[in-house]
């Protein structure tokens, strides 16, 4: 039995990038992995490379019915969900005065609001499973300021106290929630960023991460490794913060 025992995983995001790094380590270390995403080809193809122990299921996750039919499927399956990671999300970059507001809230709905409701649609489960682990993918901007991605900024610096409010909540019931401060990681999403290179070359640590460094803290903490963590932020960024 690997690291992450028997536990029946939910991943959202997790057709490419980190989410995908997520997904197969996960897997590996013996989790049945749940892989949730929009970009439905692409997910059903890491659920397929990874075999049995994955179910791709197709999710919007700002659809609170979606979700609650995810979690359903779920335990249909594999049993009782016993860890989320809540990794689905967007950036839209612009100037405070020239951002849209259909833009900023687009942002928030899916970093911020799918993240309260995948919390929501799994509690229950985690209580029938006994024990839960909740893993909640924020950023470096959920600890500092970024111009031009005012949106991203404050639906991370949500995550990051939404993920202390529900570790207070879900502690009676075994069920631990954190969230994880990337910084660069060598995903799609950055890589054709020049302002992302510029800071991973001007940090102690410097290159960006490789999702795989994500997923090792990642997988640390859905497993009983880290089962004195809670309401506790993770930060990897490779002490670009620490400046």
């Amino acid at each position: 039995m690997g690291r992450a025992g028997s536990k029946v995983v939910i991943v959202t995001g997790g057709a490419r990038g980190m989410g995908a790094a997520f997904a197969r380590t996960l897997a590996a270390e013996g989790a049945k992995v749940v892989i949730t995403d929009v970009l439905v080809e692409q997910g059903q193809a890491v659920a397929a490379e990874i075999g049995d122990a994955a179910l791709f299921l197709p999710l919007d996750v700002i659809d609170e019915a979606a979700w609650n039919d995810v979690v359903a499927q779920a335990e249909a399956k594999f049993g009782p969900v016993s860890g989320l990671v809540n990794n689905a999300g967007i950036v839209h970059v612009d100037p405070i005065e020239k951002l849209a507001e259909a833009d900023y809230r687009k942002v928030i709905d899916v970093n911020q609001v799918g993240v309260f409701l995948g919390m929501k649609a799994v509690i229950g489960s985690m209580r029938r499973a006994g024990v839960g682990s909740i893993v909640n993918i924020s950023s470096t901007g959920g600890l500092i300021g970024y111009s031009n991605i005012l949106g991203y900024v404050a639906s991370k610096w949500a995550v990051r106290g939404m993920s202390k409010t529900a570790a207070q909540e879900f502690a009676a019931d075994n069920v631990r929630v954190n969230s994880v401060h990337p910084g660069i990681v060598a995903t799609e999403m950055v890589a054709t960023s020049d302002r992302s290179a510029s800071i991973a070359a001007n940090q102690p640590i410097a290159r960006p991460a490789s999702p795989q460094e994500l997923a090792d803290l990642v997988l640390f903490l859905i497993s009983d490794e880290s089962s004195y963590s809670t309401g506790s932020e993770f930060v990897a960024d490779g002490g670009f913060t620490s400046q």
